[in-house]
C-alpha cells in the first residue's frame, strides 16, 4: 500500500507527515499528539472550504512559509467569518509579499549573538537554544520565518553552556521545542541538569494552546524529572484560543508544579482592542496562568500588515491598566537588537 509521505529530520526527531493518511507503518506508532500533527492542514483552499468561506482576492496560495494549522485549532474558528481572529493568524495573504522599509529578515540580529550553531546568547544569565525548525502551526507574524536553521551538535551546545558559568537558565525555543519527542527532550533536560550553574529550564511553546494533546504524562515526567526548575511560557493571542481541552492542558502543567506564563503579540486585526486583551488576561488567570509579556511586533519582512501603531498600543495599555489589577496587566515590550533586555513600553 502506498501513501504520500515525507520524512522530516531535526536534531531530535524523525516524524512522518501524511497528506492522506491511510496506514501507520508497523515500526512507528505515533502518540495522539503526533497523529494530530500529521493531520494538520497545509492547503489554504481546503481550510477556507472547511470554514465555508470563498477564497479572498489577496490569498497567497503558495509560499516559502506555507500554511500549517492543526484541525483542533481550526475547530475554534468561526465558520463564515473572514475576519475571524484565529484565521487571520494563519491564513497566508499577498500582503506578506510586500517589502517594507524598516522590516528585515533578521530584525533582532540573532545571527550576531549565536555563540555556536543554534545557541543564542542575547541576555546576561540565560541562553536560548533553537532546538528545531518544526512548528505545529505557522503563525504569519513569526519573527523567525526567515531564520537560517542549521543542524545542531548537542554535545557542542552542552559544552558551550557548561563553559560559561554566567548562564543560570536555558530557554528551549525553535520552531517549537515541543514538536520533538519526549525521549529526546528528556535526554536534553538530563544533560542540562548535569551543568552545575544551570538552575532553570524554560520552554517557549505554542503547542499547549494550538495542540493541547501534546501535554501528556511523558511530557510532565521529563519536565519535572530533574533538579532544574521548569517554566513553560505559552503563547495565546486571543481568548477564543482557549477552550476546555486547552484549559485542561494548562491545569495539568500547573498541577505538576510547573510555572506557566503567557506571552502575547499585539496584532492588528487580531487583538488590537483593549477589551479583547482584558478578556484574555482574565481567561488566562482563571486557569492560573499569569500574563507575562505583550510584545509589539518584531519587524520581520512580510509581517507589516500586522503592526499596530505605537500610539494605539500605548492607549490599549492604558485602558488595560485602568480595568485590571496590576498583576493581570502583561508588560508591554519591544525587543531591540543589541539591548541588554526587552524595552518596556510606557502608556501615555
Amino acid at each position: 500500500m502506498q501513501t504520500d509521505v515525507s520524512i522530516h529530520y531535526s536534531p531530535f526527531i524523525i516524524y512522518y507527515k501524511y497528506k492522506m493518511p491511510t496506514y501507520v507503518p508497523s515500526f512507528y506508532m505515533p502518540s495522539e499528539w503526533q497523529r494530530e500533527l500529521q493531520l494538520a492542514i497545509d492547503n489554504p483552499l481546503f481550510l477556507l472550504k472547511l470554514l465555508k468561506l470563498p477564497p479572498p482576492l489577496n490569498l497567497l496560495p503558495q509560499s516559502a512559509f506555507n500554511l500549517r494549522v492543526p484541525r483542533g485549532y481550526v475547530a475554534r474558528m468561526r465558520q463564515g467569518d473572514p475576519n475571524d481572529p484565529l484565521l487571520r493568524q494563519v491564513l497566508p495573504l499577498l500582503d506578506e509579499t510586500v517589502e517594507m522599509p524598516q522590516f528585515s529578515i533578521d530584525p533582532l540580529n540573532e545571527q550576531a549573538v549565536q555563540t555556536v550553531t543554534g545557541l543564542l546568547h542575547k541576555y546576561h544569565g540565560r541562553v536560548l537554544l533553537v532546538t528545531t525548525k518544526a512548528c505545529a502551526i505557522h503563525c504569519r507574524y513569526c519573527f523567525r520565518r526567515h531564520y537560517s536553521y542549521q543542524p545542531l551538535s548537542i554535545s557542542t551546545v552542552i559544552e558551550a553552556i557548561r563553559a560559561d558559568t554566567s548562564i543560570q537558565e536555558v530557554i528551549l525555543s525553535g520552531g517549537d521545542p515541543l514538536t520533538l519527542t519526549d525521549n529526546r527532550l528528556a535526554e536534553l533536560a538530563h544533560q542540562l541538569a548535569t551543568i552545575p550553574q544551570i538552575q532553570r529550564l524554560r520552554v517557549h511553546t505554542r503547542l499547549p494552546i494550538v495542540l493541547p494533546e501534546r501535554v501528556n504524562s511523558d511530557l510532565l515526567t521529563w519536565l519535572t524529572g530533574t533538579r532544574l526548575q521548569p517554566v513553560i511560557v505559552v503563547h495565546a493571542n486571543h481568548p477564543n484560543e482557549l477552550n476546555h481541552q486547552v484549559n485542561q492542558a494548562l491545569h495539568s502543567l500547573i498541577d505538576a508544579g510547573i510555572t506557566v506564563l503567557n506571552q502575547t503579540v499585539l496584532l492588528r486585526g487580531v487583538n488590537d482592542q483593549a477589551s479583547i486583551l482584558i478578556q484574555l488576561s482574565e481567561a488566562l488567570f482563571s486557569q492560573r496562568v499569569l500574563p507575562y509579556y505583550l510584545h509589539l511586533l518584531d519587524r520581520v519582512q512580510g509581517t507589516a500588515h500586522f503592526e499596530v501603531p505605537l500610539t494605539q498600543a500605548t492607549q490599549i495599555l492604558e485602558q488595560m491598566r485602568c480595568a485590571l489589577p496590576g498583576y493581570l496587566v502583561p508588560q508591554m515590550v519591544r525587543e531591540i537588537a543589541g539591548m541588554a533586555y526587552k524595552q518596556p513600553i510606557i502608556s501615555s
